[in-house]
């Protein structure tokens, strides 16, 4: 088997040849760059809901004012895993969960592992793993982490980095999802978030800017069970489709022209 250095540390072995060609094709990712980094300037925050990425909508960084006047906006850190994996068809799927319904916001919403970062994570990449062995059993060592996406930022104005892994080896994954946080561990084809099948659109507002927000219908071959996939988990794994396939999505995203609010509060959310 052959096999690539991981940014988590470690050189894991490969399953396919494509799976290598993805990583190395990935390892030369280059974000685009963004000011936000640590720094002391004071934070004005405003929490997400259990310390969860779950949102309506999300916008990458670059191209908000946000990115040009980091001296306004300090924003709270979180991170998401992308885990990728090659089907038995040989097609490239995606690891999503569903929210747990014992939970008091968001409940049975679909969404990457993934949260806030905490204290002693060192990075965005031991975050998102952290994270996805805390929600659904996933062990870091499994996973080749390739690349960092750019990061988005939520409708409470939290900045989510997308970490993308690839799971070399997918029957070593026994998921145990944990009953506080997460019901069910799934996994859906990555190409269906550039392609306009099952997707409907609805139009919203923000500050007097319209936007569209997807929803992405899928449903599992062996069990039937139907999941809907939009706002914030729907625009990351639009933006990562379209890096892997290397083609935009077949439809408008329209997303919203952000103007930075002179006052960040409690009331400055997306809706």
């Amino acid at each position: 088997m052959a096999s690539s250095r991981s940014l988590n540390g470690g050189s894991l072995p490969f399953s396919s040849q494509r799976l290598l060609a993805l990583a190395q094709q990935l390892s030369h990712y280059k974000p685009p760059p963004c000011s936000l980094d640590d720094g002391d300037e004071q934070e004005r925050i405003i929490e997400e809901t259990v310390g969860k990425v779950v949102s309506q909508v999300g916008v990458q960084e670059s191209v908000t004012p946000i990115a040009q006047n980091p001296e306004n906006f300090k924003p709270k850190r979180a991170a998401v895993l992308i885990c990728l994996f090659e089907g038995d068809a040989g097609d490239l799927r995606v690891i999503l969960t569903k929210r747990s319904s014992r939970l008091t916001t968001h409940s049975g919403e679909v969404s990457l592992p993934g949260g806030k970062a905490e204290e002693g994570d060192k990075d965005d990449i031991e975050t998102a793993t952290r994270e996805a062995k805390e929600e659904i059993g996933l062990d870091p060592s499994l996973v080749n982490i390739v690349t960092v996406l750019e990061p988005f930022l939520s409708k409470h104005l939290l900045r989510v980095v997308p970490v993308i892994g690839i799971l070399t080896d997918k029957k070593a994954f026994k998921p145990t999802p944990n009953p506080a946080e997460v019901d069910e561990v799934f996994d859906a084809p990555l190409e269906m978030f550039i392609k306009d099948e099952n997707r409907t659109e609805e139009e919203r507002e923000w500050m007097g800017e319209k936007y569209l927000l997807h929803f992405f219908e899928y449903e599992t071959e062996k069990e039937k069970r139907k999941y809907i996939i939009w706002g914030l988990t729907a625009g990351v794994l639009v933006r990562a489709a379209s890096l892997l396939y290397q083609q935009p999505p077949a439809f408008l995203e329209q997303n919203p022209k952000f103007k930075f609010p002179k006052i960040v509060d409690r009331n400055t959310v997306m809706r």
